[in-house]
């Protein structure tokens, strides 16, 4: 045989392997695990080579921007002016309600702030009346590449080793049972929060009903004072009722005479969670965890006043008005209790 033919022969079984190499390494690479769809799992046989041709142009669509168009159409086996012409096709009923629903999907993501993942957004989108499925909102989502924040693990700033009396813990984690009512039962805590200039101080207090914060203070020092202001603030927000239970940790601002006096003059009974139970106190933790993922963690802080600023801008105009909380019937704090007043008024 003349060496030309064996040589060209040669060339073809070298393209043929490479071609098979190269389609086996293209499948089980993470990026082609998913289709543009998020219906199809590739790590198992191969499954978009199944496909009809549709399908692969859309996969081809969602992955031009990564890969050069004809080794996807090659490697695929779809021809290039295929794809061309299925690009030029009349947008189908159910695509152009994608595209529409995913303005919405992205409308709701920028108006939480970028925190809400796809059940909340689904609530969003229902109460103004467009419906869609969770897994719908979620699939959409993910093709647009809107994802919620996750949560950090942060340090507790308890101070329990001290010589003052514990409170009995009277609430033993019956935060729905005794937080039934408005204003029966409050739970507090304190957290950190690391500026370039350094650290701040937020005390809290929640009432477990609503899930709303009735009182805060912000500082730059730890102190008892700090608890105080806070606690002042939501006796002058909210009408107490005798036996009111306030709930917190073991910490040397809840044990100090001068909170407990505020809290004797209101008629105020004070629980205290076991030594380093953070479960004891889920419901103040769980505030916490969500200030942390949706705003604290989400960028550096220079000054303290700019920490302070925001954290105050956070709990006053979105978390108590507008974000939805899944402890209060997915409303907000402030709604849920205006619905329950329109209910009791009833």
């Amino acid at each position: 045989m003349d060496q030309a033919v064996r040589c060209r022969q040669r060339c073809r079984q070298i393209q043929y392997f490479d071609f098979r190499r190269e389609r086996r390494a293209f499948c089980a690479s993470p990026r082609s695990k998913t289709t543009a769809n998020g219906a199809r799992n590739l790590a198992k046989g191969d499954g978009l080579f199944r496909e009809g041709a549709d399908v692969r142009f859309a996969f081809i669509d969602a992955e031009k921007t990564k890969y050069p168009i004809k080794r996807l159409c090659k490697i695929l086996e779809v021809s290039e002016s295929g794809y061309h012409a299925w690009l030029k096709r009349p947008e189908s009923p159910r695509a152009k309600e994608n595209r529409i629903l995913s303005v919405h999907i992205k409308s709701e993501f920028e108006r939480s702030r970028k925190t809400y993942g796809s059940p909340r957004i689904k609530l969003e989108l229902a109460s103004q009346g467009i419906a869609a499925g969770k897994h719908r909102v979620a699939r959409l989502m993910k093709e647009s590449g809107i994802r919620a924040s996750v949560p950090k693990r942060f340090k507790a700033t308890t101070m329990s080793k001290h010589n003052h009396s514990r409170s009995p813990n009277i609430v033993e984690r019956r935060f729905n049972e005794l937080g039934c009512t408005p204003n029966r039962l409050w739970v507090t805590d304190i957290t950190y929060i690391r500026a370039y200039q350094g650290w701040m101080y937020l005390c809290v207090f929640l009432d477990v009903f609503s899930r709303k914060v009735v009182g805060y203070s912000i500082e730059d020092s730890m102190e008892a004072s700090m608890v105080n202001d806070a606690l002042k603030m939501g006796l002058r927000r909210r009408s107490v009722i005798d036996g009111m239970i306030v709930h917190s940790d073991q910490g040397i601002q809840y044990a100090s005479d001068e909170f407990r006096k505020v809290l004797e003059a209101f008629h105020i009974v004070q629980s205290m969670s076991r030594k380093g139970d953070c479960w004891d106190n889920s419901a103040a933790e769980s505030f916490f965890a969500t200030l942390k993922r949706e705003l604290i963690d989400r960028q550096s802080w220079v000054s303290k006043s700019q920490v302070k600023q925001a954290v105050i801008e956070w709990i006053d105009c979105f978390y108590n008005r507008q974000r939805r909380h899944s402890s209060a019937g997915n409303m907000s704090p402030v709604d849920y209790e205006n619905l329950t007043n329109q209910t009791v008024a009833a």
